[in-house]
C-alpha cells in the first residue's frame, strides 16, 4: 500500500481513507474504514471522467448492477456515491491472499482443490452475468483466497468505461494470458459472459499448472499463441479436470459451457466454511492474512476530525488518528502498516550532514525474538563504536523493523529497507523461512543483506548477488560434530537420533552427519528417525544402545533434546552425548533437570566467557546491564563486516553505491569476536568456525573453540 498523496481526498462517503491500493486510468483505489470499523476497498474516480455527463450514466448502471450480484463468493458492493463530485464505489475488504501469491508461494492446487475452486467462482460469474455484467478480467489477481472460500473481485466496474474506449471496437480488454481469443482479435465488442469462461479455464489451468496456459512474454506473441495455438496442459493428470478445461478453453464461444452449466458439471463437493479443500501450506497463509487482519486495534475516534470536507492531515497527524490501525494490501493480503507508517527520521527539520542507515531486519516479537533481539543489540553496538571514531567519514544509526518471524511482514520491511536510500545494507532477517521469502526483494535494489543466524544449506531463489550467508549451515556444522563425537579412540558407531519436530534444520544436521561419518571416518553410525510429536524415547535410546552405539547425538529441539536426556540418563550408558545447538535453552535444563548434566553442543555463537569476546561482553554489560545473549556477538562482527567495507569505500558524506559495497564486502576479509569472516564465489561464509558448549554444574558453560579439521 502507498501513503496518501496531498492531492488524495481524507474521507469519501463516510470512509476515512487509510493509504493507496492501487490506481488505473480511471481512478484510484483506497483502503477506507467506516465510523463502525469496518474495511472496505473504495474506488474514486478522477475528477475528468467524472464531469463527463455520459460516463456519469454508465456508472450508475454497473454500480446498480453490481448491487444485485448475489453471490457468496463474490466481493459485495456495501456503498457508493454515483451522484457526488467524486463518483465513487465501495466493495467488502478481503484479508485474503491472491491465488496468484498462493501458487507462486506455495506450487500448483492438487486437482480437487482447481475443480472447487472452479466450482465457486462458477458461481461467482453466474451471478456476475445475471446482474447483466461482464468480469472482463478473470485473473488469479483477481481472485482472494479466504478461510471460507475464495472471492471474485473487480467485477466490471468502471472497467473501461470512458466513451472513446467502449466505442472502439479494436480495444483489447482484459490481462493477455488469460482473456479469450474474441477480446484479441474482435477487441471489446467481442466481450461477453463466454470471454470470463474462458479466462477462468486459463485461470484453473494456471492453479494447476502453476503458469498461463498461453505462456508468457510479449503481448503480441501472447495473443497471437491465445488465439492459434492449443493450451498447454502439460502435468494436469486428472482426466475429469483436463477434460472440463478443454470445453472451457475452446477457441468458439459457443462452444463453452456458460457460469451456470459449470456448476453443474463440476461435482466436487464446496466447503462449507472450512479450508480442507485446500493444501495446508495455504492454509497457513491465509490464517496468517485473516489473523493480521483480526489483530487490527480501533481507530480512536475522538481523534478523528467530524468534518468529512477537511484537509488531509499531515502523514504524522494521520499516524496518531489511524495508530496501528491502518492496514494496506499486497497482492490480495492484508497486513498492518505500524512500522510502514513509522517516522524513522532522527528529527524533522534537522539540519547539518547526513545520517546513513544500517538496517536490522529481525524477529523482534515472534518465536524468536530473543535471537532477534540479541542481533539488534550487536548491531546497535558497532555502529556506536562506528561513530565514536574520530575519523568516521559520516555518522550512522542503526533502523531496526520487526518482521515477527512471518514472512508476509519479512517481505515488507524488506520492501521498506530497499525502497529507501539512505540504507546502506541490511543485517538479517533471524531465521530461514524469511531470509527465503525476502532474497529477491534485497537482489532487485542491489541491497547487501548479511544474515549471521539462516542456517539453510541452500536458498529456493534464482538470483542471490546481495545475500551473505555470515554462519556455517546446520548441514556443515555436522564436520565439528563429527570431528567431537567420532574422531577419539573409545567410539567407534555413533548413534544418530533425529526427530522430525526439530525440522529442517535438524533433517540437515542428522542426515549430513550420517552421511559423512561412513565416508570420512572408519566409524560407523546407527541412525533412528522419530515422527515428529513423538513423546516416550526411551524405547529410541534403548535401540540405540542395544547397537553399541558408543557416542549418541540428538537432533531436534529443546524438548526432545531432554526427553532424550532423561531417557538416557535412565540407563548406565556414561558416553559422550550431544544435542543440536537449536537445544540450549531455558526450557532443556528446564525439562531436563539433572539428566542435561554433561550434554554438549556445537554451537556458530561464541560464548560471552571467550578471550576473544572480553571487549565485546564488556561493552554489552554496560549498555544492556548483562551478558549478551547467542547471536549478539554474530550480528556485532556482521556490522563491523559491514562498517568496515563502508569505511574503504566512503568519502566524507558520500557513501559507497550499493553494488559496490556488495562487491567490497565479497572481496573483504575481516576478523571477528567469533570468527574470521571471507566469502567465497557463492557469499558463503569460507571454512566452518564452530563453538563447543555445555551442560557443567546445571549451566550451559562456554568449553572453547570446537574442533577444526580439513574437510
Amino acid at each position: 500500500m502507498e501513503e496518501l498523496r496531498a492531492s488524495d481526498p481524507s474521507w469519501i462517503g463516510g470512509h476515512r481513507l487509510l493509504g493507496r491500493l492501487g490506481a488505473g486510468g480511471m481512478g484510484a483505489v483506497y483502503l477506507g474504514r467506516t465510523a463502525d470499523g469496518a474495511l472496505a476497498a473504495v474506488k474514486v474516480i478522477l475528477p475528468e471522467h467524472a464531469g463527463d455527463a455520459d460516463f456519469r450514466v454508465r456508472f450508475r448502471r454497473e454500480a446498480e448492477a453490481a448491487r444485485r450480484v448475489d453471490s457468496p463468493w463474490a466481493v459485495r458492493v456495501t456503498g457508493s456515491g454515483t451522484e457526488d463530485e467524486r463518483p465513487w464505489l465501495a466493495t467488502e475488504f478481503v484479508p485474503g491472499p491472491a491465488l496468484s501469491e498462493a501458487v507462486a508461494r506455495c506450487g500448483p492446487l492438487p486437482a480437487r482443490s482447481v475443480r472447487v475452486l472452479g466450482r465457486l467462482l462458477a458461481r461467482a460469474l453466474a451471478s456476475v452475468h445475471a446482474a447483466g455484467l461482464v468480469h472482463r478480467d478473470v485473473k488469479p489477481g483477481n481472485v482472494l483466497l479466504t478461510a471460507d472460500g475464495p472471492r471474485l473481485i473487480d467485477f466490471g466496474i468502471a472497467r473501461v468505461t470512458d466513451a472513446t474506449a467502449l466505442t472502439a471496437a479494436d480495444l483489447v480488454v482484459g490481462t493477455p494470458g488469460f482473456l479469450a481469443p474474441e477480446q484479441a482479435t474482435e477487441g471489446a465488442a467481442a466481450v461477453g459472459p463466454a470471454g470470463d469462461v474462458f479466462s477462468l479455464g486459463c485461470l484453473l489451468a494456471y492453479a494447476a499448472t502453476g503458469r498461463p496456459p498461453f505462456g508468457s512474454g510479449a503481448v503480441d506473441a501472447l495473443l497471437y499463441r491465445t488465439v492459434h495455438d492449443a493450451p498447454d496442459l502439460d502435468g494436469i493428470d486428472d482426466p475429469e479436470l483436463r477434460a472440463l478445461l478443454g470445453t472451457m478453453l475452446d477457441k468458439e464461444p459457443a462452444a463453452r459451457p456458460t457460469a451456470a452449466a459449470l456448476d453443474e458439471r463440476i461435482t466436487e463437493d464446496a466447503p462449507e466454511g472450512s479450508v480442507d479443500w485446500l493444501p495446508e501450506d495455504v492454509v497457513r497463509l491465509i490464517a496468517e492474512r485473516s489473523a493480521e487482519i483480526l489483530a487490527l486495534p480501533g481507530i480512536d475516534a475522538t481523534q478523528v476530525a467530524a468534518d468529512p470536507a477537511a484537509p488531509a492531515p499531515s502523514r504524522r497527524r494521520l499516524l496518531l488518528l489511524a495508530g496501528a490501525g491502518a492496514v494496506a494490501v499486497a497482492g490480495g493480503g492484508a497486513f498492518a502498516v505500524r512500522e510502514w507508517l513509522r517516522d524513522d527520521t532522527t528529527g524533522s527539520g534537522a539540519t547539518g550532514p547526513r545520517t546513513w542507515t544500517i538496517g536490522v531486519q529481525a524477529d523482534l516479537s515472534g518465536p524468536r525474538a530473543a535471537a532477534g533481539r540479541a542481533q539488534e543489540r550487536g548491531v546497535r553496538l558497532a555502529v556506536e563504536r562506528f561513530n565514536s571514531r574520530t575519523d568516521k567519514p559520516f555518522t550512522l544509526r542503526v533502523k531496526a523493523i520487526d518482521d515477527r518471524g512471518a514472512t508476509a511482514e519479512g517481505k515488507r520491511a524488506a520492501e521498506r529497507f530497499a525502497r529507501d536510500r539512505d540504507v546502506l545494507a541490511v543485517i538479517g532477517p533471524t531465521d530461514d523461512p524469511v531470509t527465503t521469502a525476502v532474497l529477491g526483494t534485497y537482489d532487485e535494489a542491489m541491497l547487501p543483506i548479511v544474515t549471521v543466524s539462516s542456517q539453510q544449506l541452500t536458498f529456493a531463489v534464482r538470483s542471490m548477488r546481495s545475500f551473505f550467508q555470515a554462519v556455517p549451515s546446520d548441514a556443515a556444522l555436522a564436520y565439528p560434530i563429527r570431528d567431537r563425537l567420532v574422531l577419539r579412540p573409545d567410539v567407534h558407531r555413533l548413534g544418530v537420533l533425529l526427530d522430525r519436530a526439530g525440522g529442517q534444520s535438524a533433517y540437515q544436521a542428522g542426515y549430513f552427519l550420517n552421511r559423512i561419518v561412513g565416508t570420512t571416518t572408519d566409524g560407523t553410525t546407527y541412525p533412528r528417525v522419530v515422527p515428529a510429536g513423538t513423546r516416550d524415547l526411551a524405547p529410541v535410546v534403548a535401540d540405540l544402545l542395544a547397537n553399541r552405539s558408543d557416542a549418541l547425538f540428538h537432533a531436534g529441539d529443546q524438548a526432545g533434546a531432554a526427553r532424550a536426556a532423561r531417557a538416557l540418563a535412565a540407563t548406565s550408558y556414561k558416553g559422550p552425548r550431544m544435542a543440536m545447538h537449536t537445544a540450549m535453552g531455558a526450557r532443556f535444563l528446564k525439562d531436563a533437570g539433572a539428566a542435561a548434566e554433561g550434554w554438549e553442543f556445537v554451537s556458530p555463537c561464541v560464548g560471552a566467557t571467550a578471550p576473544a569476546a572480553k571487549e565485546f561482553t564488556a561493552a554489552h554489560r554496560k549498555k544492556y546491564g548483562g551478558a549478551p545473549a547467542p547471536w549478539a556477538a554474530e550480528a556485532y562482527d556482521a556490522a563491523g563486516l559491514v562498517l568496515s567495507a563502508v569505511t574503504a569505500l566512503a568519502r566524507k558524506n558520500r557513501p559507497p553505491a550499493r553494488a559496490a559495497l556488495v562487491k567490497k564486502i565479497a572481496t573483504s576479509s575481516y576478523q571477528g569476536v567469533s570468527r574470521d569472516y571471507a566469502f567465497g564465489e557463492d557469499y558463503r561464509l569460507k571454512g566452518i568456525t564452530a563453538h563447543l558448549h555445555g551442560v557443567r554444574d546445571g549451566a550451559f558453560r562456554y568449553l572453547g573453540p570446537a574442533p577444526r579439521t580439513e574437510n
